[in-house]
């Protein structure tokens, strides 16, 4: 393999590189926020950095796709690594966009937009202040603002961009999403429903017996979609 071909290789790598990160941290995300047992408390505050972090790595896997130095500050897509010394320069000393920047850097490279720049704002902000500042109890419920952004922001992206799910990504290896759906169904998150869509350790009627009519219109409209209308009688 030449000089040449091995840098370009390394080039087309980084989008997929950084997916399988991003995919990682969705894990750690979901689990944080869903999960909570002694001794494990400060997982809902974890959440927010993972979700964060996840969110981030989503992004720039997608800015990525369009060229993989889009996702640097300073570097001229135009002005391509040529040798291995350059590419290895880049990987390790080159800076990203930061965090709050990424809405505008995606908008203006794919033409895509963050569904919602609100949320994505007050993630940013708690990210903060939790990384900084470590927020004392009474602030915004970490997990829910980590589940929100997950499924109104993370899900749609890369279920529009890539084929997935968010509720398949989770660190609970003895069962499927069951509790991740069961906690979204409580909370009357929307989320993206795959078409095997199947639970066996929770109840989908007692987890949406309390939300709103408009909330179970939609989750039953979702499995009637998929062929899946029989897993509830509501």
């Amino acid at each position: 393999m030449t000089e040449a071909v091995s840098v370009q290789l390394q080039l087309t790598q980084i989008p997929d590189r950084i997916l399988g990160l991003a995919i990682a941290a969705l894990h750690q995300a979901n689990t944080h926020a869903v999960f909570m047992d002694p001794g494990n408390e400060h997982w809902s505050l974890m959440s927010v950095l993972n979700t964060a972090h996840a969110g981030e790595l989503f992004i720039k896997s997608i800015i990525a796709n369009v060229h993989p130095l889009l996702v640097f500050k300073k570097v001229d897509p135009s002005a391509i690594p040529t040798d291995e010394t350059e590419i290895a320069t880049l990987l390790s000393t080159g800076m990203t966009h930061n965090f709050e920047k990424l809405p505008s850097v995606l908008l203006a490279t794919t033409g895509i937009s963050v569904p919602d720049l609100a949320l994505f704002e007050r993630l940013r902000k708690a990210r903060n202040s939790i990384q900084h500042f470590c927020p004392p109890d009474g602030e915004e419920d970490p997990s829910a603002l980590s589940l929100e952004f997950i499924y109104s922001i993370i899900d749609p992206l890369i279920h529009a961009q890539f084929g997935l799910f968010a509720i398949e990504y989770h660190e609970d290896h003895n069962v499927s999403y069951d509790y991740v759906v069961g906690t979204l169904l409580r909370r009357q998150i929307r989320f993206s429903v795959p078409e095997d869509f199947a639970v066996t350790e929770v109840e989908l009627e007692e987890e949406i017996d309390g939300a709103s009519e408009s909330y179970k219109a939609w989750f039953r409209l979702e499995l009637q979609r998929i062929g899946k209308a029989d897993l509830i009688t509501f």
